[in-house]
């Protein structure tokens, strides 16, 4: 219920952001600053980097702020929920001071205390799995790939085509979760603050928010990490929304009584126009969550969990047969969180039974091989709320990010594949910076072609 409701308020944000001319003027001070489309999706990137705090926060917030700019360089809707995407979860799955980094380490803590490991603590073990992630760093690697050299394959080039040749950022013909359907009054007295405040206090609120949570639950002698560990994000989100909303208002308060620049009486009328923009997203999740159960109930992922275990194999080659199991079953489940609970203690117990110096890295593949799941599921809710962020039709999203997805997934297999058989972290990223490296080569000449196209087409 805390997820639907914090849903609602950014979409009410929004419009009230818009009514107040926030949205143009931040539109026309990015114009000024951000003169290309590559400019404009490094933002949002670089962005999505820096919110690390919670995935469903920074998809969101994301969105919020660099839909704006994106939309004013033409660049496709489909892209930007791409690059919303592929930075909220990957980002935050190897902080160690966000949602899921303390979910992870307390069952990293349990899986070494179980089978007695002392050499390192949780913090220190999740710290030196970072770099073995290679899922993480070959999607974060694609995404500036994509941004800077224009490097649009698939249902993604149909969109980037259609945005900037056409002007159209969406398919008009399907339904866009997160977008205002009605043209709502605008005041010609708007300024950059009137986007910027609302935006900081659903910042500061969300993360003040997750500290005094995390802190009433870890008791007097909590440390940050602990703090984390035990937050209520759901509660923090709503907490934090609700102080957006409050300086939205007063933010409108401003224009429709002091400045006279729109009418007081749209105030209803925005507020619907808000939560109707959110509500296909919140019909998606709902189907969503209701399918994730059932899938639970019939036990796939204990199924997927057992065939690993009970598969006899050369060990070298645990780290990425996890990595695959652990993409289907997110992929199947639409859970990277259920994953890393069900995959992880098997990690733990196969590398225990088999080879205890692959403990690390067999642990490094179930997070990698559930976040490349996720990114691939139609049914996540990250993948909903990036969407819903954007301002993107969700299977338009699904369909573009799929391709991407599977490269940086073949990408890190072979990562895994190096890992296994060379026992080095160093070489194993190695090859995956080779291969990134490599694709943007062969992608230069065809990025040249784009780039006198646009010329031309300007």
């Amino acid at each position: 219920m805390y997820i639907i409701l914090f849903l609602l308020i950014p979409g009410v944000i929004t419009a009230f952001i818009s009514i107040s001319g926030g949205s143009r003027a931040f539109g026309d001070w990015a114009m000024k600053r951000v003169k290309t489309r590559a400019g404009a999706q490094l933002v949002a990137a670089v962005l999505g980097i820096i919110i690390f705090i919670d995935d469903y926060f920074n998809a969101l917030a994301v969105g919020q702020v660099a839909r704006p700019i994106t939309d004013r360089q033409k660049v496709s809707r489909a892209k930007l929920a791409y690059i919303i995407d592929s930075t909220s979860a990957p980002v935050c799955v190897v902080s160690p001071i966000s949602s899921w980094g303390a979910y992870i380490i307390a069952l990293i803590g349990t899986i070494l205390a179980t089978h007695g490991v002392t050499e390192y603590s949780a913090f220190s073990a999740f710290m030196q799995m970072v770099p073995m992630n290679f899922y993480v760093w070959a999607a974060l690697g694609m995404v500036f790939l994509v941004a800077f050299g224009n490097f649009n394959i698939g249902a993604m080039k149909a969109h980037e085509d259609r945005a900037f040749k056409e002007g159209q950022l969406y398919n008009p013909m399907k339904p866009i979760p997160g977008e205002l359907k009605d043209d709502l009054p605008t005041s010609k007295f708007g300024s950059v603050g009137d986007l910027i405040w609302p935006i900081i206090a659903l910042i500061v609120g969300t993360v003040g928010a997750m500290i005094w949570t995390g802190y009433q639950a870890a008791g007097e002698n909590a440390t940050l990490l602990l703090v984390f560990e035990n937050t209520d994000v759901t509660l923090s989100l709503v907490l934090g929304g609700l102080l957006g909303l409050l300086v939205t208002f007063a933010v409108f308060y401003r224009q429709a009584f002091v400045l006279r620049g729109v009418k007081a009486s749209i105030f209803s009328k925005g507020l619907w126009e808000g939560i109707k923009s959110m509500l296909p997203a919140i019909y998606i999740l709902i189907f969503a969550w209701a399918i994730v159960d059932l899938i639970g109930r019939l036990g796939t992922g204990s199924y997927l969990a057992g065939v690993v275990e009970n598969t006899h194999f050369n060990p070298a080659y645990l780290p990425l047969i996890l990595f695959l199991i652990a993409g289907v079953m997110a992929f199947s489940t639409g859970t990277s969180w259920g994953s890393f609970g069900i995959l992880l203690p098997i990690a733990g117990d196969i590398a225990a039974a088999t080879d205890m110096s692959m403990i690390l890295p067999a642990m490094a593949a179930v997070l990698a091989g559930s976040v490349f799941g996720d990114h691939c599921s139609p049914i996540s809710d990250t993948t909903i709320l990036s969407s819903t962020g954007a301002g993107s039709n969700h299977m338009d999203h699904v369909m573009t990010q799929l391709p991407y997805a599977l490269i940086c997934a073949g990408i890190a297999t072979i990562g895994y594949l190096t890992v296994g058989i060379t026992g080095s972290t160093i070489i194993a990223l190695g090859v995956v910076v080779v291969i990134l490296v490599a694709i943007y080569l062969f992608n230069k000449p065809r990025q040249a072609n784009t780039l006198q196209e646009e010329i031309i087409i300007k």
